[in-house]
């Protein structure tokens, strides 16, 4: 693991690294802060999946999160969205919605993604083992969150191991893969054609196939540009009424995708994951 910068902010250290990963094959990058701390002491972890186009920057320097983070003594991992790199092959339009910048949190199987695509093992399996092994963190209490396409992979690595996670919340995020077109788009091209195998990157299926969290938390703009057509939350409200899993659906009125909505409200999910990984 190296060191790519470090700088002092509200009472703790913000830092980036990169390291070689086994899971992709590549160089990874990712962001950890780390509030001020007695020795010895380990504090719980809160994973942030980001969204399309974007990389760990996108929340690190635009999510306003590190004050809350201070208060509250909670570590903040900010991964990429996707392997990167020479040979990492990318959609051959360059569009924005498949290939780098997009890794769907899944593990790829169709060629040429099958090799680097792996980010559904990069961040349940060798990033959390990193963290724990490389900084002051409490394994034993571990959250997840994510915006879009991170709220998609936040809520499917939950509900895939509902063990590993205290808790789990989303901003506006892809609840059905399966209906919507960014998922038939990457899930066609990073797994195939049969929607039998996509169920498992599905946070509405998975809840439907039995998947169960203690709870979730959702926020969702009125104004978000994506909202009927990709994101369609009514969707996870449906299925966890019928299915008796706890959801609470916040939608936030005249809120759009950006990170103006995400950093008004991450104080908001920042102290939820807080009160449930104490309990």
């Amino acid at each position: 693991m190296e060191l790519k910068s470090s700088n002092r902010s509200h009472d703790g250290t913000q830092g980036v690294y990169t390291h070689s990963s086994t899971a992709t094959g590549t160089e990874m990058e990712f962001s950890v802060f780390v509030p001020d701390h007695e020795d010895g002491e380990k504090l719980p972890v809160v994973f942030y999946l980001s969204g399309l186009t974007c990389t760990q920057a996108n929340v690190t320097e635009k999510g306003e999160f590190r004050a809350a983070c201070a208060e509250l003594g909670l570590i903040f991992v900010a991964p990429d969205t996707s392997p990167r790199g020479e040979g990492v092959p990318d959609d051959a339009d360059g569009a924005y919605d498949f290939g780098l910048g997009a890794g769907f949190y899944v593990n790829a199987t169709e060629k040429p993604f099958a090799k680097t695509y792996r980010m559904r093992e990069y961040i349940e399996t060798e990033l959390p083992a990193l963290i724990g092994a490389e900084f002051p963190a409490d394994m034993t209490r571990v959250g997840i969150m994510g915006h879009s396409m991170g709220g998609h992979g936040a809520l499917t690595i939950a509900l895939r191991n509902p063990s590993a996670y205290k808790s789990v919340s989303a901003f506006a995020p892809i609840v059905s893969p399966l209906n919507c077109p960014w998922g038939e788009k990457a899930l066609t091209g990073y797994i195939g054609a049969d929607k039998a195998t996509w169920r498992e990157y599905d946070a509405c299926a998975l809840i439907e196939d039995g998947a169960r969290v203690p709870e979730i938390l959702v926020d969702q703009g009125t104004a978000d540009n994506f909202l009927e057509g990709q994101l369609k939350p009514e969707l996870l409200t449906q299925i966890c009424e019928k299915t008796g899993q706890p959801l609470t659906l916040r939608m936030q009125e005249g809120y759009d995708h950006s990170y103006y909505f995400i950093s008004t409200f991450m104080r908001d999910h920042l102290e939820w994951h807080a009160i449930r990984m104490k309990s």
